[in-house]
């Protein structure tokens, strides 16, 4: 994509747009509606229509054999992928938390459970650094709030972005605030404060909580912040795209024919089928079609809801489920991602939190995995697609787990206890009718 002359506009932060900042291939900022385009900075909605920006390219030129080879020469993370994100090209060598390349595991035992016979993965982002995909996004907003002069890093988070965005600024010696509806998983507020930086609960749900931020960054009170989900946004959520790199690469250098990916706000999703065409275009893995399927939560599907009622406007809802990490009942990328379940064929599917638990154990039991409640929600809206008959069982299928149970312990405490409770003899083992098992 060749460079083009771009627009300005202000920002109300002391960072400021600069055509002599270094983010490697990125060429500018584009609105998704009106392909307005806009100098890199720390902007996230277009001046002229409102639509949100996102990163256009240049892409790197030469054979895609060169360009396997360069990227299988790189790092055991998501830096092998440099030439296609916006980060310097010597992004490796930052003080960073270095997220990616995560496994990609054979799923044989869940497939047989599953009835699915072309193969079945588990891409499991549980082996990030703080433990969820989010590490991902959080590493490229670091890079860009390097390049624009930041000094603080924030987020609004149902979670997980709290952790990884501590995390991420205790390593590269920023100051963080990070800001999480007040009544989270307990294990994920520990996890977000142990890092030390500032952990504010706001009385409300996510969507109060991103209000609020957004508030803040028009505030003299937010100068020199840079929020990771808003106005990083067009940076962060690039680093989605990696899950879709590192799958094909893992499965050798070929699409996937399904994905399953949860859904909150939908960037995630939106950014793995970006990934996906780059590969496409950059000539790195042959084009065939494929199947992309969004993942939500009952008591949280307003994407869901409006693609079943065969609607283009997603009508938001008031969050109730355990799938907390899931639980934006307004999600930006909504409507983007019924455009792409649509032209892939694929589709947004639902489930209940006793789906979601069952699915959470179904998958610990199979493949030794402790999904968070996330990957309960993918694993069971799985299942249920391939037993309405949406997801064909004969392709090869990828799954997303994108967080660690050890952070959503309540959903299954009650359920998940001791066998027995035995006096420290054998005559006791046995009377409790456990030898024979």
């Amino acid at each position: 994509m060749a460079a083009q002359t771009v627009a300005s506009t202000s920002t109300s932060t002391s960072a400021t747009a600069s055509t002599s900042v270094d983010l490697g291939p990125a060429a500018a900022l584009s609105c998704r509606e009106c392909g307005q385009r806009f100098e890199l900075g720390p902007i996230f909605a277009c001046a002229e229509c409102f639509g949100p920006l996102e990163v256009a390219y240049d892409l790197p030129s030469g054979s895609p054999e060169e360009l396997r080879k360069r990227i299988e020469a790189g790092p055991a993370n998501i830096w092998r992928y440099a030439p296609l994100l916006p980060v310097p090209a010597d992004v490796a060598d930052k003080p960073n938390l270095n997220p990616g390349w995560t496994k990609l595991v054979k799923a044989d035992n869940l497939a047989r459970e599953l009835g699915v016979t072309g193969g079945l993965f588990i891409k499991d982002d549980s082996g990030n650094p703080t433990h969820s995909f989010k590490d991902r996004v959080v590493a490229q907003a670091l890079e860009a709030a390097r390049a624009f002069g930041f000094t603080t890093l924030s987020c609004s988070s149902t979670g997980n972005l709290a952790g990884a965005v501590g995390a991420a600024a205790a390593r590269a010696g920023f100051r963080s605030c990070v800001f999480i509806p007040h009544d989270l998983e307990q294990g994920k507020v520990v996890m977000a404060a142990v890092y030390g930086g500032e952990l504010v609960g706001i009385e409300g749900n996510y969507d109060d909580v991103n209000r609020f931020c957004s508030e803040l960054i028009g505030d003299p009170l937010g100068e020199g912040w840079g929020f990771v989900n808003v106005n990083l946004r067009p940076y962060y959520a690039e680093g989605s795209k990696t899950l879709a790199y590192e799958i094909c690469e893992q499965l050798g250098w070929r699409l996937p024919d399904q994905l399953v990916v949860p859904i909150a706000s939908g960037s995630q999703l939106t950014k793995i089928d970006k990934g996906l065409q780059e590969l496409i275009k950059l000539g790195l893995v042959e084009d065939k079609p494929y199947k992309i399927f969004g993942a939500q939560a009952e008591g949280c599907s307003p994407v869901s809801t409006a693609f079943k009622a065969g609607h283009d406007v997603v009508r938001p809802q008031k969050p109730n489920t355990i799938a907390k990490s899931l639980a934006i009942g307004n999600p930006a990328d909504g409507p983007y991602v019924l455009d792409i379940a649509r032209r892939t064929g694929g589709a947004v599917e639902d489930v209940n939190d006793e789906q979601v638990v069952d699915a959470i154990k179904l998958l610990a039991r199979t493949e030794g995995i402790f999904a968070e409640t996330a990957g309960g929600v993918t694993v069971g809206v799985t299942k249920k697609l391939i037993e309405a008959g949406l997801l064909d069982p004969a392709l090869t299928t990828v799954v997303l787990n994108t967080g660690d149970g050890l952070k959503t312990l309540d959903a299954v405490a009650e359920t998940s206890q001791a066998t027995a409770v035995i006096r420290p003899s054998l005559a006791a083992f046995r009377d409790a009718g456990l030898a024979a098992h």
